[in-house]
Protein backbone atom coordinates (compact mmCIF):
# COMPACT_ATOMS: atom_id res chain seq x y z
CA UNK A 1 0.00 0.00 0.00
CA UNK A 2 1.14 3.65 -0.29
CA UNK A 3 2.06 6.41 2.10
CA UNK A 4 -1.76 6.76 2.88
CA UNK A 5 -1.18 3.35 4.30
CA UNK A 6 1.07 4.01 6.75
CA UNK A 7 -1.12 6.50 8.18
CA UNK A 8 -4.41 4.12 8.45
CA UNK A 9 -2.46 2.23 11.35
CA UNK A 10 -1.04 5.42 13.16
CA UNK A 11 -4.19 7.89 12.72
CA UNK A 12 -6.61 5.07 13.52
CA UNK A 13 -5.58 4.97 17.27
CA UNK A 14 -5.88 8.96 17.12
CA UNK A 15 -8.00 10.48 20.04
CA UNK A 16 -11.00 12.30 19.21
CA UNK A 17 -11.92 11.14 15.74
CA UNK A 18 -15.38 11.08 14.08
CA UNK A 19 -17.41 8.01 14.27
CA UNK A 20 -17.97 7.04 10.85
CA UNK A 21 -22.01 7.47 11.16
CA UNK A 22 -20.83 11.43 11.47
CA UNK A 23 -19.41 11.27 8.14
CA UNK A 24 -20.57 11.79 4.66
CA UNK A 25 -19.22 9.64 2.10
CA UNK A 26 -18.08 11.65 -1.17
CA UNK A 27 -18.42 11.48 -4.59
CA UNK A 28 -15.67 11.79 -7.23
CA UNK A 29 -16.16 15.39 -8.11
CA UNK A 30 -16.48 15.66 -4.31
CA UNK A 31 -13.26 14.31 -3.54
CA UNK A 32 -11.64 16.47 -6.09
CA UNK A 33 -13.29 19.57 -4.71
CA UNK A 34 -12.16 18.61 -1.61
CA UNK A 35 -8.56 17.46 -2.13
CA UNK A 36 -7.32 19.83 -4.95
CA UNK A 37 -4.81 22.49 -4.02
CA UNK A 38 -5.67 21.50 -0.23
CA UNK A 39 -3.38 20.77 2.75
CA UNK A 40 -4.28 17.83 4.98
CA UNK A 41 -2.54 17.37 8.32
CA UNK A 42 -2.72 14.05 9.92
CA UNK A 43 -1.52 13.49 13.57
CA UNK A 44 2.27 13.48 12.76
CA UNK A 45 2.10 14.55 8.77
CA UNK A 46 0.90 16.55 6.49
CA UNK A 47 0.08 15.71 2.43
CA UNK A 48 -0.66 18.51 -0.28
CA UNK A 49 -2.93 17.42 -3.12
CA UNK A 50 -1.81 19.56 -6.25
CA UNK A 51 -4.07 19.96 -9.30
CA UNK A 52 -1.23 18.88 -11.37
CA UNK A 53 -1.76 15.02 -9.91
CA UNK A 54 1.67 15.15 -7.52
CA UNK A 55 1.16 14.75 -4.28
CA UNK A 56 3.82 15.52 -1.25
CA UNK A 57 3.66 13.23 2.23
CA UNK A 58 5.88 14.55 4.82
CA UNK A 59 6.20 13.08 8.16
CA UNK A 60 9.56 14.30 8.98
CA UNK A 61 10.77 13.97 5.01
CA UNK A 62 9.41 14.82 1.54
CA UNK A 63 8.05 11.71 -0.18
CA UNK A 64 6.85 12.36 -3.42
CA UNK A 65 3.70 10.44 -5.11
CA UNK A 66 0.34 10.90 -7.47
CA UNK A 67 -3.36 11.45 -6.81
CA UNK A 68 -6.25 10.50 -9.03
CA UNK A 69 -9.80 10.05 -8.92
CA UNK A 70 -11.09 6.97 -10.10
CA UNK A 71 -15.44 6.92 -10.31
CA UNK A 72 -15.86 8.22 -6.83
CA UNK A 73 -12.67 6.84 -4.86
CA UNK A 74 -9.29 8.59 -4.10
CA UNK A 75 -6.33 6.75 -5.84
CA UNK A 76 -2.65 7.52 -4.54
CA UNK A 77 1.18 5.70 -6.17
CA UNK A 78 4.21 5.99 -4.60
CA UNK A 79 6.93 5.29 -6.65
CA UNK A 80 8.79 2.86 -7.13
CA UNK A 81 5.49 0.94 -7.02
CA UNK A 82 3.42 1.35 -10.50
CA UNK A 83 0.15 0.36 -8.20
CA UNK A 84 -2.76 2.70 -7.25
CA UNK A 85 -4.68 2.26 -3.97
CA UNK A 86 -8.08 3.47 -3.65
CA UNK A 87 -9.81 4.69 -0.93
CA UNK A 88 -13.71 5.44 -0.24
CA UNK A 89 -13.67 9.33 1.16
CA UNK A 90 -15.67 11.02 3.88
CA UNK A 91 -16.40 14.09 5.48
CA UNK A 92 -17.15 15.97 7.90
CA UNK A 93 -17.07 19.46 8.60
CA UNK A 94 -12.88 20.06 7.83
CA UNK A 95 -12.20 16.17 8.46
CA UNK A 96 -11.32 14.04 5.57
CA UNK A 97 -11.42 10.30 6.03
CA UNK A 98 -9.69 7.90 4.05
CA UNK A 99 -11.33 4.65 4.45
CA UNK A 100 -9.70 1.68 2.75
CA UNK A 101 -11.64 -1.54 1.84
CA UNK A 102 -10.81 -3.57 4.86
CA UNK A 103 -12.61 -0.69 7.19
CA UNK A 104 -9.28 0.57 8.60
CA UNK A 105 -9.16 4.58 8.42
CA UNK A 106 -7.01 7.52 8.54
CA UNK A 107 -8.50 11.17 8.90
CA UNK A 108 -6.47 14.62 7.92
CA UNK A 109 -7.81 18.08 8.91
CA UNK A 110 -7.90 21.32 7.12
CA UNK A 111 -6.43 23.82 9.11
CA UNK A 112 -6.84 26.72 6.91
Amino acid sequence: MGRIAVVLGVTSLWPGLLAANDMRQLSGSEIADVLTDRTLHYETATQVFYASGRTLYNAGSDSWGYWQIQGDQYCSQWPPSGLWDCYDVLLNGKTVRFQGTDGSYSDGVYHD
